[in-house]
Formats: C-alpha cells, structure tokens, sequence
C-alpha cells in the first residue's frame, strides 16, 4: 500500500450518466448499481482525466493510502475489454508519465483527446472511374431527429453511428451504410440520458435484427457503446452489438462483439 492521489467518487452526486467512463483511459471506472465505481483502485492512475466530464462535479482527486498503480494489469484489462482503447491509453501515460513517477505537481487536465489539435496531409490524389453512389436509405438520420417508430428501423440491421466516423473512415458508404438503418450522435457533446431513452424507445418499437456500432478511437466516442448497452437492457433485447472502431486517420482498428 502506498500513498498516492486516486479519484474519489461522491455517490450523493452521481446520477450515474456514464459520461466520466469513457473520459478514463485506464478503464477504470464502471457504473454499478446506478453509480459510477472504480473497477480496482490500482487500475486508476490518479491523473484526472475523467474529472471534466462529470456534470455534477462528482470526481474529485485525493490523497490517500491504497494499491500502488498497476500498469501490467491496466494494460491486460484494456486488451480484454477494450482494445481499441490501448493506443489512446499508451499516449496519455507517455503524456503523463512524470507524474505518474511521483512528481508532486498536480496538472488540470481537460479529459478528452478528441478536443487535441491535429492536421494531416492530404493523401495523393486517386483515379476515380465512375462517381460514387450514395448507399443512404432513410432521412432523417441525426438521433435528436429520427422517429423512434420509423419504418426503416422495422426489423433493421440498427447501426449506432458517432458523429465523426463518416468523415474519418473513407468506406464508410460501403462498410457501414449499406443495407444499415442508422442514427448518428455525439456521446460527448450531447445528452446522454436523452439518447439512452431514445434508442431504448427505438429498440421497443422495431424490434431490431441487429445492432451495432461505429465509434472513433477516443475515449468519450466509446460511450455510444455504453448508449447502445443501456438500450438494449432497458428494452429486453438479447442481442449481441458489434462494435466498430475507427481510427482518426480514417484507418479501420478493430471489430469486435460484446455479448451481455
């Protein structure tokens, strides 16, 4: 046992909205019983990172004598439960690593790296035969917008789409819209527990054949995942989500299935 800064949950605060899960790229939190829980307080590393997401001001960063932090077992609890996240997580602990080490300073840190400045060069440009054709197949497709008793969710393949993967993933026409009844948002900037209840009343009402979901490779995107789990349990569906993670340079990562 050592004596370390570790984040400290006030259950009085929290109402349990999830957005502080994907802010923590140890995976370190979960919420239990309506509350968010550390998942083992060696898995947290005591840097903050979910500290601006919480809209409650839940989270707050403390002394206190625990497990020292365990990166092995951090890295091993990321592969299993969500590798598309190790990339994400090496970054920050390369970011951080001095105070990680011991240095006594305590940094604000402002949580999510999608907000990170970044520019690409423009790749070279492609010989296109023929223009390409859009595989959409429903509007409205925004999930503030959609009617939850749309047809075209009747029986659907439902693909849960976050805002940026259509611009970063170049196949996405192909790969992701076609033949999909889809509903875009942000799990960052907009409600989650109004998304929560929205898809939950699209599950109902559609009865889906499938669902799945395309995420960015930051931490806040994966809590369309969290959106999408919730759902399904709210509206008894035994459905396996497959999940699709893009990263920011338009690169496909990874697939993988969730079976709850």
């Amino acid at each position: 046992m050592v004596k370390r800064k570790i984040i400290k949950i006030d259950e009085s605060l929290c109402d349990g909205c999830a957005l502080c899960i994907p802010s923590c790229p140890e995976g370190a939190l979960q919420i239990i019983d309506g509350k968010a829980k550390l998942v083992k307080e060696s898995f947290c590393d005591g840097l903050g990172a979910c500290l601006g997401d919480c809209p409650r001001g839940a989270l707050i960063i403390v002394d206190a004598v625990t497990e020292q932090y365990d990166e092995p077992g951090v890295i091993a609890h990321i592969k299993t439960n969500a590798p598309e996240k190790l990339h994400t997580h090496i970054e920050h602990m390369n970011q951080h690593k001095n105070e990680i080490s011991g240095h006594s300073h305590q940094p604000h840190f402002g949580g999510c790296p999608s907000s990170h400045t970044m520019q690409f060069e423009e790749p070279s440009q492609m010989e296109q035969t023929a223009p390409a054709s859009s595989r959409l197949l429903q509007w409205p497709i925004q999930l503030h917008l959609v009617s939850q008793t749309a047809p075209y969710f009747q029986n659907a393949n439902i693909f849960l789409v976050a805002d940026c993967v259509p611009f970063a993933y170049a196949n996405f026409h192909s790969d992701i819209l076609a033949g999909n009844a889809i509903a875009i948002g942000c799990p960052k900037l907009d409600d989650v527990h109004e998304y929560v209840e929205k898809v939950t009343q699209i599950f109902k009402h559609s009865m889906p054949k499938s669902i799945k979901v395309a995420i960015m490779e930051v931490p806040c995107c994966s809590g369309l995942i969290q959106i999408a789990r919730q759902a399904a349990i709210n509206a008894d569906l035994n459905l396996p989500i497959e999940v699709i993670v893009i990263g920011i340079r338009g690169n496909l990562l990874s697939k993988r299935t969730i079976l709850d």
